[in-house]
């Protein structure tokens, strides 16, 4: 086994025992896998993505730390196909109008939820002057980001 899929394993143990958010400080990591930091930025960088199912964030500085949420536990399968193949890269104005509407009438999102990610990604809100391909790819990023949010926010309220 590789040292990167042996950090992954065990930050994915940490999250599974305890609870779907970990706090862990970057350099006391590479000291315990005797590896470099830039290690641990890698496995962090590939495989705890949003495209994923988490939520990285860190905190530099003398105290600092990285905090990785895992978004969605109980609905991971489904998350995937959201995120990776529905959503892919691209999204046309139309497919999100549509997949909201769908979030929503499967109770993934609230209704209100739903009607705020289709007007961030609606053509009024993203009608600078830019080619479609490129209105489509940062559309497709901003709902990533609004559905990872909502979902971090159900399996905090859920955990």
């Amino acid at each position: 086994m590789r040292l990167s899929d042996t950090i992954e394993s065990f930050i994915k143990a940490m999250i599974q025992e305890d609870q779907p958010e970990v706090e862990l400080k970057r350099n006391e990591l590479a000291e315990y896998f005797h590896c470099a930091p830039s290690q641990i930025n890698y496995v962090l960088a590939t495989r705890f993505t949003p495209d994923h199912g988490y939520v990285t964030s860190s905190q530099r500085g003398g105290g600092g730390y990285i905090r990785i949420v895992r978004v969605c536990r109980t609905t991971g399968d489904q998350m995937h196909y959201l995120l990776n193949e529905r959503i892919g890269d691209s999204l046309s104005a139309q497919s999100a109008q549509a997949l909201c509407a769908q979030l929503a009438e499967r109770k993934l999102v609230s209704a209100h939820e739903a009607q705020i990610m289709a007007a961030a990604v609606s053509p009024q809100a993203l009608s600078a002057p830019m080619p479609e391909s490129v209105k489509d790819a940062l559309r497709a990023k901003i709902f990533k980001c609004m559905l990872l949010a909502v979902m971090q926010r159900k399996t905090a309220e859920n955990g």
